[in-house]
């Protein structure tokens, strides 16, 4: 298939990318570059041989947007361009619904315009918000309790892309709902490498390891789990980028909807544990108090993606920090 990749310079994107060619697929991108780079494209062509084509393009520029599809022929997009920082999405919530939903709404439009009836949309498990469980399938309740814009411009798209599923029969929608992605490509080559400060815990994480930050900071360790920090499924970036793959295999008209994660939880002294038998040195952290809207403890239930898709997860922990202890040090 021909394959648009919106957001593809990014980290999941990227590593979506290297799958997608070397399962044989013809892969284009289009990124605006906020918050990834340039270079990632030679990455991608080092691993696999092949540099995509690239559209330096904001999906909030509609015509920009719409004359990429106008000059290709395209069988399917898997869409991951967005933002997506938590905090910075209640600091500036219009920003993240701007450009979230318009850039997608852009998009879909686009899509129509040039039938293309295929979409891959990278999705969150902050949709469920709080649904008082610790294990989320896909037919929980989704839209109440979310705690940040972020999440509900996912759980907004959600919706459109649902209506816009009704509207046509033949349009084909998958929503893949993320988990905690973790890692790099194990040949140290392509990793998480965000543009200004990192919002995630394991930039966070690498940028301590680097010296670049004095300490990590561990939001609060007085939850009811067993060493008092919060619990997280996190899923290695490649076991997620596989989950695209199968999830492009067995697309079909209508919504399908999976969760992707690994269906175990790891606590964050856990993950800091794994990261310093990882690199051998010991991580500085200072327990800091709790984010309000942070749950206790939140895992995927996987078993639809098996069941399915026929896809689970191969990568552990332990091999998600060898990956990123292996970029890190490529990256020096």
């Amino acid at each position: 298939m021909k394959i648009l990749v919106t957001g593809g310079t990014g980290y999941i994107g990227s590593h979506t990318a290297v799958e997608l060619i070397q399962a044989g697929h013809e892969v284009e991108i289009l990124d605006n570059l906020f918050n990834s780079k340039i270079e990632v494209l030679d990455i991608i062509k080092d691993l696999t041989g092949v540099k995509p084509k690239f559209y330096e393009v904001d999906l909030l520029d509609a015509a920009a947007t719409d004359k990429v599809f106008a000059d290709n022929k395209f069988d399917a997009v898997i869409h991951f361009a967005g933002l997506k920082a938590v905090g910075e999405s209640v600091e500036q919530p219009l920003r993240y619904y701007e450009n979230n939903i318009s850039g997608t709404v852009n998009l879909l439009k686009s899509m129509q315009a040039h039938d293309v009836k295929k979409i891959i949309f990278s999705s969150s498990a902050t949709v469920y918000g709080d649904p008082g469980v610790d294990a989320f399938t896909e037919d929980l309740p989704t839209g109440q309790g979310i705690s940040n814009p972020y999440g509900r411009t996912k759980y907004m798209i959600e919706e459109i892309l649902k209506d816009v599923s009704v509207a046509d029969p033949d349009f084909e929608v998958t929503i893949l709902r993320y988990f905690n992605p973790v890692g790099a490509h194990k040949s140290g080559k392509l990793g998480e490498n965000p543009n200004g400060r990192p919002n995630n815990l394991m930039p966070i994480v690498m940028k301590v390891a680097k010296g670049e930050y004095e300490k990590l900071s561990v939001y609060g360790d007085d939850y009811p789990t067993a060493d008092g920090t919060c619990v997280r499924d996190y899923i290695h970036v490649v076991d997620l980028a596989l989950g695209h793959i199968a999830a492009l295999n067995k697309m079909a008209p209508g919504v399908q909807i999976y969760n992707l994660g690994s269906g175990k939880g790891t606590s964050v002294l856990e993950m800091i544990a794994a990261f310093e038998k990882a690199s051998g040195e010991k991580l500085p952290y200072e327990i800091a108090p709790r984010r309000a809207g942070d749950l206790p403890t939140l895992y995927a239930n996987p078993e639809k993606a098996l069941r399915e898709l026929s896809w689970k997860t191969a990568l552990t922990i332990d091999d998600a920090m060898e990956d990123t202890m292996r970029y890190l040090r490529n990256a020096e």
